[in-house]
């Protein structure tokens, strides 16, 4: 890169970083300025601009305020208050995020649920919500009335466009229940005492162990998630967002909506992605930003021409996960004028921001701002847990080596660590004694390699944990409930990489009991009544035996490297697909996965 070509380069990335850091700047942890009078302050400066817009409706600022407020009131009607849950499980539609902003005006905490899950799953979800009441729609209430049984409290459950003749006496239509509240805003009294530091939302993420963990996510980091997008992509009350990720996720529901929603833009929101109707949406809407995960970009490239692909008002896409083979094709093909990558976790304190465009890094953290920036990468062990110097001090990696990323916990903004409704799950991300005597540091599970000019590249999820469909898989979860599986004595749960798909594919080594076949109906059915649909496996392979080699871990890096591969493994291959749920794979199938004429 040419001298003018790389102070250009530095002034793109230095202006991107101070844009965010002047919108951040405002918060502080023991503020009494909460996310619900960030939104407000939009709302009283662009009252008559459209807020949200779905499949069937617009809502301007008032409009979006008042149902918001109707729900506020109803909540209060009710005498729910400060500390108190609601649990939030339905599609994206408008009263997504009025339904949260509502509540948060008079302290109620709302745990956003995956729409996805169903069973056991979901029913774990509800009982660590701590919520009494549920607000859902017509198309997911069923779930939750179906895993009732497994739920350890007395639930209501109030549903959007139920209609009373489906209501019981404890499942009620929603929008009866909030027609004779209130629209008038609740006053600011109500939260007084309240600050940045109380819980605003719970949002679950897939640990590395087990079922899905609460992410405590407080005032403060709500508004930095907001915020610091509303400052990075530089957006106007003109902008228009186009999001189809889900609105329990903070990459859609909070870093999406807020880039727009604090700057007087319009959020349109659609039920879920669809790859025949993205670009002639995009055009329709007039669109000029969008948020992604990686995977959708790569759907897109995988899929054949549409006329609208390149006849759109897109200046910029952000988001995370798009990997450097699709960067480039998906850039140029569809004429998208900037991309804008970003890392981080839903509960870490670790940000990365990519504001100079390097295709497939994640983020950059320049040498002059090392100080100011919460990213250190350290060196593992073959067991992934931290190498040790003889002064007990963990050790960082060489420049372009891979390591795990970690972030300091501190009490200011940028260092803030709240962890998990689950404290114990909280104490296992937190790493101690690392640079110095008493010093604590959020374990991303992440590895992550740096270049010598600062920037940052994703390697891989450490431990169990594993991305696919854009959600985290967590084995354990997989493990426990497939080992109960009719005629399975052990289940080892892991993903395997296929060349062209995002994340990793879902697979089972199998140990049944002896002279046992596999059952793939039984075994498909166990999968879909106890597993949300990206966790199931795609893969089952049986073994004769679980105990190959030296550690459990030793033993699922060999699998892994085996893939789905019927020239490598001895034992038979199934597939998802076919009659029973699964089929014996073939190299004709196999074959077609790896071309993407077989979708998985």
């Amino acid at each position: 890169m040419g001298m003018a070509a790389n102070i250009k380069h530095e002034i793109r990335f230095v202006g991107g970083l101070l844009r965010l850091l002047r919108r951040i700047k405002p918060i502080t942890l023991d503020s009494d300025v909460l996310i619900c009078d960030d939104i407000e302050e939009a709302v009283d400066k662009y009252p008559d601009n459209v807020a949200f817009e779905d499949e069937t409706r617009k809502l301007t600022y008032r409009e979006f305020e008042a149902l918001a407020n109707r729900y506020a009131n109803w909540a209060a009607g009710r005498n729910l208050k400060r500390g108190d849950t609601i649990a939030l499980i339905m599609h994206n539609r408008v009263e997504y995020v009025a339904a949260w902003f509502g509540f948060s005006k008079i302290g109620v905490t709302t745990a956003l649920i995956n729409n996805n899950l169903t069973g056991p799953a979901l029913a774990h979800c509800l009982n660590i919500s701590g919520g009494f009441n549920v607000i859902s729609d017509e198309d997911c209430w069923q779930a939750v009335d179906d895993a009732r049984g497994l739920v350890e409290r007395d639930m209501m459950l109030w549903v959007l466009g139920l209609g009373e003749a489906n209501e019981s006496n404890n499942r009620r239509d929603f929008d009866n229940a909030v027609r004779s509240a209130s629209s008038v805003r609740p006053q600011r009294s109500i939260r007084k005492g309240l600050t940045n530091r109380d819980t605003a939302l719970y949002i679950y993420t897939s640990g590395t162990t087990g079922l899905p963990k609460a992410a405590r996510i407080t005032h403060t980091r709500a508004r930095t998630y907001m915020r610091a997008f509303a400052g990075a992509t530089g957006s106007t009350q003109k902008d228009v967002l186009f999001n189809v990720l889900p609105l329990y996720h903070s990459t859609g529901g909070l870093v999406g909506v807020g880039s727009v929603l604090l700057n007087g833009g319009r959020v349109v929101t659609r039920r879920r992605f669809s790859a025949t109707n993205f670009w002639p949406d995009v055009k329709a809407t007039g669109a000029t930003m969008f948020v992604y995960i990686g995977e959708l970009c790569r759907y897109l490239v995988n899929s054949p021409e549409n006329p609208d692909e390149r006849a759109h008002k897109l200046r910029l896409a952000f988001g995370n996960g798009l990997r450097p083979d699709v960067w480039e094709e998906f850039q140029s093909r569809f004429n998208i004028g900037n991309i804008l990558e970003f890392y981080g976790s839903t509960e870490g304190n670790v940000s990365l921001f990519n504001f100079g465009g390097k295709a497939g890094a994640i983020g950059r953290v320049p040498g002059y701002l090392k100080s100011q920036l919460n990213l250190r990468i350290i060196e593992l062990d073959d067991n992934g847990e931290p190498i040790r110097l003889p002064n007990g001090m963990c050790k960082l990696v060489r420049v372009g080596d891979t390591g795990e990323a970690i972030g300091v916990i501190g009490s200011s903004v940028k260092h803030d660590f709240t962890g998990y409704a689950d404290k114990a799950a909280t104490q296992k991300k937190i790493l101690t004694d690392v640079f110095k005597k008493g010093d604590r540091w959020f374990r991303t599970g992440d590895l992550m390699r740096q270049d010598k000019d600062g920037y940052v590249f994703f390697m891989d999820r450490l431990g169990d944990t594993f991305r696919w469909k854009g959600e985290n898989v967590s084995t354990a979860e997989v493990e426990q409930h497939l080992s109960e599986a009719e005629g399975v004595q052990e289940v080892i749960a892991y993903g395997v990489e296929i060349a062209g798909q995002d994340g990793k594919a879902g697979m089972v080594g199998l140990v049944l009991d002896p002279d046992t076949s596999f059952d793939a109906k039984a075994f498909a059915a166990r999968a879909e009544a106890e597993l949300p649909t990206y966790a199931r496996p795609i893969f089952v392979r049986i073994m004769e035996s679980a105990s190959t080699t030296g550690t459990f871990k030793y033993r699922k890096v060999d699998l892994v490297a085996d893939g789905f591969d019927p020239d490598k493994v001895k034992g038979v291959i199934y597939v998802r697909g076919g009659e029973d749920g699964y089929q014996e794979m073939t190299k004709a199938i196999r074959k077609d996965i790896l071309s993407g004429k077989m979708r998985l």
